[in-house]
């Protein structure tokens, strides 16, 4: 794969980006069914990690947004991943925003998506795992339909959690995506603690109903100062919550205002997302002092930046947009850095 994907992406990048993603997605699933999973990842030895009492093969694992409904599985597992997450994922099924609604950045190796939590709903999504033939560690990243009242938005992360938890290793509660209304509203103070408190309480009445204990972790934007960092710390710790996973996109155009479509809304990710969500993680580490771990995600393109994260305090990290522009092979030299 090493010498396919630098062949293979100007071809992708010539077609529409949504439509290279299905593709991609598509060719992963063709290359699996045919039993040439080997051609695709590497496999690396690697020392286990404990963390949210989770045992993960490696520190290395997708974010969620490239497999929306959990129908790719296998063949993004065949990529060398340590974990899995899927989703974003609502109760009800969603179109998501009109399209075009993702648009590269080559000269400064970023993404700006709008989707907009399109997906095919929760049911779907666990049809799609229960098919799956794979044993790995899989998160479930879980959210609220667009036309939910903010204020009412609690009672979709409830649908979800109740749905997928007997089927996930842990759940993420994205509050973060800045391409449904009002959704970031949910980090600020008194909405966050609500929220909380209540995914704490059906956490646990989930845990006794199944004899299972599913961690839950709350994915964060990196648009957020120290004292919404501090804040969001502290009440992550008050109502014990698993872990946290930090950042999503962001709405900066700092240095890429002059570039085509720069301007377009939405969320940026890839390279010009690292440095902040690199700094948010150090903030978080210093303010949480060990209670909780972090995932690092955020403008990974090589192994030093996966290292940056975990030295500024993550315990594992997750890539995207770094395998639109890098590959495959970014899962592997990342692993074997990290290892």
């Amino acid at each position: 794969m090493s010498i396919a994907y630098p062949l293979l992406r100007p071809l992708l990048f010539s077609l529409d980006a949504e439509t290279a993603h299905n593709a991609t997605l598509h060719g992963l699933d063709f290359i699996h069914a045919l039993g040439f999973s080997r051609m695709l990842g590497q496999r690396i030895e690697c020392e286990p990690r404990s963390v949210m009492g989770i045992r993960f093969p490696n520190a290395v694992g997708l974010a969620a947004g490239l497999d929306k409904n959990g129908a790719h599985i296998e063949g993004l597992a065949d990529l060398g991943f340590g974990f899995i997450e899927i989703g974003t994922i609502t109760p009800r099924p969603q179109p998501g925003n009109p399209k075009p609604r993702i648009f590269r950045l080559p000269s400064a190796q970023g993404i700006i998506n709008r989707m907009g939590f399109n997906n095919d709903g929760v049911d779907k999504l666990i049809e799609n795992v229960d098919r799956a033939n794979y044993k790995g560690v899989l998160g479930i990243n879980i959210g609220k339909n667009a036309d939910t009242p903010i204020e009412n938005a609690a009672d979709d992360y409830l649908i979800c959690l109740r749905k997928v938890y007997t089927r996930a290793t842990y759940i993420t509660v994205n509050i973060s995506s800045p391409n449904t209304k009002n959704l970031r509203q949910l980090q600020q103070s008194d909405e966050f603690d609500s929220l909380l408190a209540q995914l704490k309480a059906e956490q646990t009445l989930l845990a006794d109903k199944y004899g299972k204990y599913v961690p839950i972790a709350v994915k964060i934007a990196p648009d957020l100062e120290p004292p919404q960092v501090q804040d969001i710390a502290a009440k992550l710790v008050k109502h014990q919550l698993d872990g946290v996973i930090a950042t999503n996109t962001t709405l900066s155009r700092t240095g890429v205002e002059s570039l085509k479509h720069g301007n377009e809304a939405g969320g940026l990710s890839g390279a010009p997302v690292r440095a902040k969500s690199t700094r948010v993680i150090r903030e978080l580490a210093t303010a949480l002092d060990g209670a909780l771990p972090i995932i690092g995600v955020g403008g990974i393109f090589s192994a030093t930046d996966a290292e940056e994260k975990i030295q500024a305090g993550a315990s594992l990290v997750q890539l995207y947009s770094g395998l639109i522009y890098r590959g495959p092979d970014l899962v592997g030299e990342c692993v074997r850095a990290l290892r």
